[in-house]
């Protein structure tokens, strides 16, 4: 971490730890394109195994996975169904579209959840003016609901909707591990519910590079004929896919702390004149609202004293916990909130 700042822009700006470090360094490695990488394959298989899925893709991000997904489970004239706020439509950079040449039925879930009340009257007739409806895109935990997530009680009738209307579903799991760590579901009922999902090990969990695609063993294949074609298919990957092991192993059961530094900024930012209100808090994201226009002016002020946040827009900013924060930097950042 940039030692000038303690630094909550994101939990992507974290260093690999010794350990992590170490099991890259001695990792055993082939060829990947060839299949001959077996630190790859591990790690597939291990995440495959703990969602209950049939096979796993790794790639360098999450927005590969996701695009892959997508285009794995539409055709062009196709129609996907997500939130307005979903990661794929907002910071994809148009790749829906650009990829698979499907259209987008955007929805207004609370926090970016979405229900299979909202859902069921956007799924289009079969009707020759309209796109096709064949994918639902959910995002857990939902990056602009504040870290919002699903439990498993809300996927499920999502699941029918979806099973009984012919559609796929696909799961945007960036950050599905601190999702299971506030909910107390279990991955492996992950697998019965989603025809694809995307895992990232980059985001908590601490690895430098990469997410990994499950699904079914038929649709992984078509995945890596995919990848390829989006020009990721990598060599001697087993350096990064054993930082991604190494952080399933070590970094999971830690999250919750990450959670609860989220939610002690909070509690010192709701002590402060300048905010006027906190998403509520259930993982790692705090996003809180001041006076319209100011978010910039008041980023730039914790800058100045040493924390170093982003805005999300005009009138809010973000805090995402990580674990390259202690608890005595979160101390501090409170003394900062405080005391701006």
């Amino acid at each position: 971490m940039n030692n000038r700042f303690l630094d909550f822009r994101s939990d992507t700006v974290t260093k690999p730890t010794a350990g992590m470090l170490e099991a890259m360094m001695t990792a055993k490695v082939g060829d990947d394109v060839f299949g001959e990488d077996e630190t790859v394959h591990a790690l597939e298989t291990k995440l495959a195994s703990t969602f209950n899925m049939e096979a796993g893709l790794f790639c360098p991000s999450g927005t590969m996975t996701n695009q892959i997904a997508i285009k794995c489970f539409t055709q062009p004239m196709d129609e996907v169904i997500c939130d307005q706020t979903a990661h794929v439509y907002r910071y994809e950079i148009g790749g829906i579209a650009f990829h698979s040449g499907a259209s987008v039925r955007l929805l207004h879930g609370e926090r970016g959840i979405l229900t299979p009340e909202l859902i069921e009257p956007e799924i289009n007739d079969d009707n020759i003016h309209y796109p096709n409806s064949s994918l639902v895109v959910l995002e857990n935990t939902v990056n602009k609901g504040g870290g919002s997530c699903y439990t498993l009680s809300q996927i499920a009738p999502i699941h029918h909707l979806c099973n009984i209307k012919g559609l796929k579903l696909h799961l945007d799991g960036a950050r599905i591990f601190n999702a299971l760590a506030a909910t107390g579901d279990h991955a492996s009922e992950y697998g019965k519910y989603f025809d694809g999902i995307s895992v990232c090990l980059s985001k908590g969990l601490g690895a430098p590079v990469g997410s990994v695609l499950l699904g079914t063993k038929q649709m992984i294949n078509k995945a890596r004929k995919v990848r390829k074609a989006f020009g990721g298919g990598m060599r001697q990957a087993g350096f990064l896919a054993a930082a991604g092991i190494y952080a399933l192993d070590h970094h999971v059961s830690r999250l919750k702390e990450d959670h609860a530094h989220a939610k002690a900024l909070a509690i010192a930012l709701a002590r402060t004149s300048y905010v006027k209100s906190i998403m509520p808090v259930e993982t790692n994201i705090v996003v809180f609202e001041v006076e319209k226009g100011t978010a910039e002016k008041i980023v730039h002020q914790f800058k100045e004293k040493g924390l170093h946040c982003n805005t999300t827009s005009d009138s809010t900013i973000r805090l995402v916990t990580h674990l390259d924060l202690t608890s005595t930097m979160i101390d501090q950042a409170i003394e900062i909130i405080l005391h701006l």
